[in-house]
């Protein structure tokens, strides 16, 4: 790995990793931050690489992953993007020591991350290139919904799915609500939030939130394949029928996500929301009191 791009800024890395000329035989990494990022191919993987932290979404993580998003969608050379996780989740969704760190600021901090993450989020949806994501371990609030994200989603055997929120009062985001109700329809959608219920990658596929489940050894060969494919195919035509497709089932992506931050924000200033972030890091069960 070229260690001497470590440390860097992500638009920075971005030009420097850009600078360097893409082989087949030699993808070009940079390394070293929140996230890890790999071009070859015409093919730009983003990995999640909070391995000890389960993929959380921490504020440093969402402003690095929103600057890589916004670098690939602008770079004419890039024609398909790659998401995914390391260890033993995709992504455990928002960083709930940070939430706990925060204190009276904590609804400022979610308003900064959601509003970070839902940007992204709106780039990928939108961009004309083709969006793969790889979900390689637990997929929960937040990741839920960037998992969801991917116009295709591969799923190792080992994945799950699970919305979490109500496990700590919050309001869904993420685009989890956009996508949920549109992929297995209202009921299927509250049950998902009432009961945090945990979905295997079989069943997610079952119920239409993922396109392909694949052995977890096979899942990197089988993305990189595909996205390979992706990338040479006709990025413009492809961008018209993402459009059409979301124009079609109603392009409500962007107002959305807006009532998801306003409603995450409000529910993370509610006393049932500082019991379920206490309950979750003493790992006991919480006593919500319905304010």
């Amino acid at each position: 790995m070229p260690t001497e791009l470590e440390g860097l800024s992500p638009r920075a890395s971005w030009r420097a990793c850009r600078a360097r000329p893409e082989r087949s035989a030699h993808a070009v990494a940079v390394t070293g931050g929140p996230i890890d990022v790999t071009r070859a191919d015409g093919v730009v993987t983003i990995t999640l690489a909070r391995p000890e932290a389960l993929g959380a979404l921490s504020m440093d993580l969402a402003r690095a992953f929103v600057a890589t998003v916004d670098a690939a969608e602008d770079d004419e050379t890039v024609r398909c993007i790659v998401i995914t996780g390391t260890g033993r989740a995709f992504s455990a969704g928002g960083d709930i020591r940070e939430f706990a760190a925060a204190g009276e600021r904590v609804a400022e901090h979610i308003a900064e991350l959601a509003g970070t993450m839902h940007r992204a989020i709106e780039r990928l949806a939108g961009s004309d290139k083709p969006v793969i994501t790889a979900v390689n371990g637990v997929a929960a609030g937040g990741g839920l919904g960037l998992a969801l994200a991917g116009d295709l989603v591969f799923a190792a055997e080992s994945a799950r799915f699970v919305m979490a929120y109500s496990r700590i009062a919050a309001a869904p985001d993420g685009g989890s609500s956009y996508f949920l109700a549109r992929l297995v329809g209202l009921r299927r959608a509250m049950e998902l939030y009432l009961t945090n219920r945990m979905l295997s990658a079989q069943e997610a596929r079952e119920w239409g939130l993922v396109t392909r489940v694949v052995a977890d050894a096979d899942l990197g060969r089988v993305t990189a394949e595909t996205a390979r494919e992706l990338a040479a195919g006709p990025t413009r035509a492809i961008g018209m029928a993402k459009r059409l497709f979301r124009e079609a089932s109603g392009d409500l992506l962007r107002s959305q996500l807006a009532s998801e931050a306003r409603a995450i924000v409000e529910s993370s200033r509610t006393e049932d929301f500082r019991e379920g972030i206490a309950a979750f890091l003493a790992k006991r069960a919480p006593s919500f009191r319905g304010r």
